[in-house]
């Protein structure tokens, strides 16, 4: 069972991702800011990573650098949500790591494609 964060501050958003991923059959940890995420791939083996940028303490950048730096973690899959959708935006988050940027509203069956596609899932 693949494994995957969603990490946002949005509980709207976190509810109807971990339905849509639990029904999709991965197993699904969830973090409500960026420290919170961090802990999270410290005591698990991840393969993806939602992202959104603006959270509370530790914003996504800071979380896609840490994961990036740490040779234990940079091999997670990450995709950025984000509603910064500025070109500098989706150009500073690939430059830092991220696989994809997808900005917010995003379509969640266009999500789920995206996410298998990077996983190399059926």
């Amino acid at each position: 069972m693949k494994k995957l964060l969603i990490v946002d501050d949005e509980p709207n958003i976190v509810m109807s991702l971990e339905y849509l991923f639990k029904k999709e059959k991965f197993e699904v940890f969830i973090a409500r800011d960026g420290a919170e995420a961090i802990e999270i791939v410290k005591n698990n083996t991840l393969d993806i990573i939602l992202l959104d940028i603006m959270m509370p303490n530790v914003d996504g950048y800071q979380v896609l650098k840490y994961l990036k730096q740490n040779e234990d973690f940079k091999n997670i899959k990450v995709i950025i949500l984000s509603a910064k959708n500025k070109s500098t935006d989706i150009e500073l988050g690939l430059n830092l790591g991220a696989d994809k940027y997808i900005a917010k509203p995003f379509s969640t069956k266009n999500l789920v494609k995206e996410v298998k596609q990077l996983l190399n899932l059926k």
